[in-house]
């Protein structure tokens, strides 16, 4: 849920295509509307909001390959940028906005099963590995 009230959605899979679409829902009014597209198509991502209200989407699958990849998405403007990619392509991971402000990022999905972590910085938009969890 993004700072004004709205619900941004974006990716996933519609049959066998892969989506970079976006779309806000307005709970106030029931109404969709479609926002600007995501620089790359993905499904099995995270969305997380940060404190400055941007939304960082990371990691998930494209069509043939698991991302490292990251956009954030501006409700200001409407519009995506990339940022700092993950050290490890990953999908299907859970993502926590931390008190900080940071993003921390475990498991999922890359070549196998993975036990690792890193963390996001919006200041700098790099990611920093982390110890593994224990599995």
């Amino acid at each position: 849920v993004l700072t004004n009230g709205k619900v941004l959605v974006a990716g996933g899979q519609n049959g066998s295509d892969y989506l970079a679409s976006a779309e806000l829902y307005d709970s106030s009014t029931g109404l969709w509307t479609q926002t600007s597209s995501m620089n790359d198509i993905r499904i099995w991502h995270t969305a997380s909001v940060l404190t400055d209200g941007k939304v960082l989407v990371a990691g998930g699958a494209g069509r043939s390959n698991v991302l490292h990849s990251a956009e954030l998405y501006d409700p200001s403007t409407e519009s995506w940028t990339k940022t700092g990619n993950m050290n490890d392509a990953r999908n299907s991971h859970t993502a926590s906005v931390l008190t900080n402000g940071k993003v921390l990022v475990v498991g999922g999905w890359g070549n196998g099963r993975l036990s690792s972590a890193e963390l996001y910085d919006p200041s700098t938009e790099l990611w920093t590995k982390l110890i593994s969890v224990n599995t």
